[in-house]
This record gives C-alpha cells, structure tokens and sequence, in this order.
C-alpha cells in the first residue's frame, strides 16, 4: 500500500454474491480490510449485466432478494417489475400456501404491461411463488394474465447470475445457492414444454464472461493510476476450486487463443483457509455409469478436471500475495 493507505496495484474483489449493494459490499470489505474498497473494485456476480444493454430498455421480471430494484436499476436496467409486484397485479398465480390464496376471484387485468425477459439476480425467499411466476412468464409469452395453447419458443430472455449449486455457512453441511434454484427451474421448464430452458446470458465465478468483465475493470485502475505499461499477467487468488480456480483456468485457457486485449495469463492460486482443505478429497469428472462423485457445476459450463487444479496451492492470503509480489518484482 502507498503512504495513503491505496493499494498499489490494481485490484478487484469478485464474488458470487448478488442479494447485497456493490456499495454496501464494498464497506463491508473495507471494514474486515482495513483499508478503503471502492464500489468499483467490486463485482457481484450480476456486475457484468451492465453489459446486456439490448435488455436495459426491456420491461424485466427480477428475481431474487435484498435490494432487487436498486441492483437492477445500477445494472442499467430501466423498467423492473419484482416477484412480489407481478403477484399483488394476479394474485390468482401463487396458489401453493393456502394461507396465501385470494379469498374471492379477482376481475382479470388487461391493463398489466407485457414482461419482456426475466433477470434472475440470486435465490429468493419462496421458492415455490418465483417458479410459478418466472414460469407462468415464459410459457405466457409475458402476459401471465392469458393461456396460449402452445408455450413460445424461443422463450423470452433470462439473465441469471451465480451458479453456485452449494455454499458454505454455519452449518456443518453444505446449504442450497442459486445454482440449486436454477437447476429446479431448468427441471420444470424441460418437464412442461421438453424443451430445454436458454439463458441470454449466465454470469458469476466460474464464468469466463465474469473475467473477462474483471480484466476491463483492473485495466481502468491502471489507466487511472497513469500506468504506461499494459497488465500482461493477472493473478485469481480464491477459496473454491469450483469457482475461483476453475474460472481463473478456463480465463487463462481463453488468453491462451485470443489475439486481442493486453493480459497475456492469468495465475490460479489456491488458499487453504476456506472452502479448500488439503485433507478433503477434491472434486473430480463423474465417472461412466454415474459412479464417482457427482458434478456440482453447471450445466452450460461443462466440465474439464484440469481447470480444477491451481497453478499454486498457498496457506492463506498473506502467502499469496507474497507469491504474487514475488513473481512481479515487487517489494512486500
């Protein structure tokens, strides 16, 4: 850090988290740092929808929880209609709680503008009422308020945001994430219309769209900071085999081909201070037949056992960043 307590070389913080406001992650990460996080330095899993501009004039179905209009709104998303807002206009839709349903029919509404795609920014609260509805949405052509005989496809567009099929809290197992409700979703849409359900657009760690949004970002650090010299190497310092490692290999994988851009490599480096433990067996391709452990990434992604392995494996944070200052000539 410089004598103004700045980081000197460009940095970002890339999560999966998406029910949070870049702001307030950018505090929170100040907090637990002690130093200052800009909101720039931040990507949520969402962050790069801020590039799907041919949708931010569209009239959106948003899903998930926390600030969902205020995250919509910073990704340039002009015209959002939340879960709970398409219920109050058909309350007739969200029939699994009985405490829930209307008590009398309501009159049918001609005047509820068409959605026009769907933007799903992280799992929600009730499961069972944003399937329904997010359903309901596509096999309706975006007028819930009707029945079409035969359901539209291609179906409107969905933009979806981290795929974690599993996250790690308190508990001593494994709880469901946001890969868990897109794979009911999936499930539910093939088994209605036997089609399979596309996405416009999936972002979040391990996807190679969030890396690339990542490298535009620490290219405008080193702009701002006058720095002459393009960033050749980057470095992807992170917990989670799944997601951190995997992305930053697939990413470097990418640089490998591409004959544009300025980054030459990007550096997985492993941390054993979270979801990874040297003594726990690491995850690896199914095997024929079903046997073996089973993939837990998603579907669009696919799947190859060597982007799981880092191209360092360091004990915790400190070590890393040492790695790093040492292979770039940096003085700690």
């Amino acid at each position: 850090m410089d004598p103004q307590g700045q980081l000197r070389v460009p940095v970002v913080f890339v999560t999966n988290a998406g029910n949070i406001l870049q702001c307030s992650k950018a505090q929170e990460l100040s907090a637990l740092l002690g130093f200052q996080v800009e909101p720039d330095q931040v990507i949520l899993s969402h962050s790069p929808m801020k590039l799907f501009s041919q949708h931010h004039d569209k009239r959106m179905l948003v899903s998930g929880q926390g600030p969902l209009v205020e995250n919509a709104r910073a990704l340039g998303f002009k015209h959002v209609v939340t879960v709970d807002e398409l219920r109050a206009a058909f309350p007739v839709l969200d029939m699994v709680d009985l405490q829930r349903r209307p008590k009398t029919t309501p009159l049918p509404r001609n005047d509820f503008p068409a959605i026009e795609g769907v933007l799903l920014l992280g799992e929600p609260v009730r499961w069972e009422t944003s399937l329904q509805l997010i359903m309901d949405i596509l096999l309706s052509d975006g007028n819930p308020g009707t029945g079409l005989a035969t359901a539209p496809y291609p179906h409107l567009p969905v933009l979806a945001s981290n795929t974690d099929l599993l996250w790690m809290a308190e508990a001593k197992m494994p709880r469901f994430g946001h890969g868990t409700f897109l794979l009911c979703l999936e499930a539910v849409y093939r088994k209605v219309t036997g089609r399979e359900l596309c996405y416009a657009g999936l972002m979040g760690k391990p996807s190679l769209l969030t890396y690339q949004y990542a490298e535009g970002l620490l290219a405008r650090q080193a702009a701002r900071r006058g720095w002459a010299a393009p960033i050749r190497s980057l470095y992807a310092v992170g917990d989670n085999p799944m997601s951190d490692i995997y992305g930053a290999n697939l990413f470097h994988q990418h640089l490998q081909t591409r004959r544009e851009g300025e980054a030459r490599s990007c550096t997985s480096i492993l941390v054993c201070t979270g979801v990874y433990s040297p003594q726990a067996p690491g995850p690896v391709a199914p095997a024929p037949g079903g046997e073996g452990p089973p993939f837990h990434g998603h579907r669009d992604l696919g799947f190859s056992p060597g982007l799981l392995q880092a191209a360092h494996v360091v004990s915790d944070m400190l070590e890393a960043v040492r790695l790093v200052l040492g292979k770039e000539g940096w003085a700690l």
